[in-house]
């Protein structure tokens, strides 16, 4: 058993194609109209044929709640591994990203959170090599 698809909820999924390829660098997979929403998948650059992450519309009642209270209370939706946490920081920075954490050593692992446009918190997190 393996793990292929995930998701995240998100207020505007063509906003959210926008800032998760041109910004974030991820790649389309699939884009499939379904009515008023549409099945959009990304994937890593660096494993297309790898987990999928589906920006799912946040239309059911119980999810615009329910991500607004992890977001005030600073909870990410999610986590992307990453190589270098700082390098990562600032190259979305430099894009206009918006941190609500900046690079934070947590012992095991190097960690930063930022808004991705679209209702969410995500955050980045490298894990430190164990010497």
């Amino acid at each position: 058993m393996r793990i292929n698809l995930s998701g995240v909820f998100v207020n505007d999924q063509q906003k959210a194609l926008r800032f998760y390829t041109e910004t974030l660098g991820f790649r389309l997979k699939h884009n499939i109209p379904l009515g008023e929403f549409a099945w959009i998948t990304v994937v890593s650059e660096e494993a297309p044929e790898g987990t999928e992450l589906l920006l799912e519309p946040d239309a059911h009642p119980a999810v615009r709640p329910f991500i607004s209270a992890l977001v005030e209370d600073g909870i990410p939706s999610t986590s992307f591994a990453v190589d270098n946490v700082e390098a990562e920081h600032e190259r979305l920075v430099a894009k206009g990203v918006r941190f609500v954490q900046p690079p934070t050593d947590l012992g095991p692992v190097i960690t930063a959170v930022f808004d991705d446009t679209c209702g969410n918190l995500i955050q980045i997190a490298q894990e430190k090599t164990q010497s």
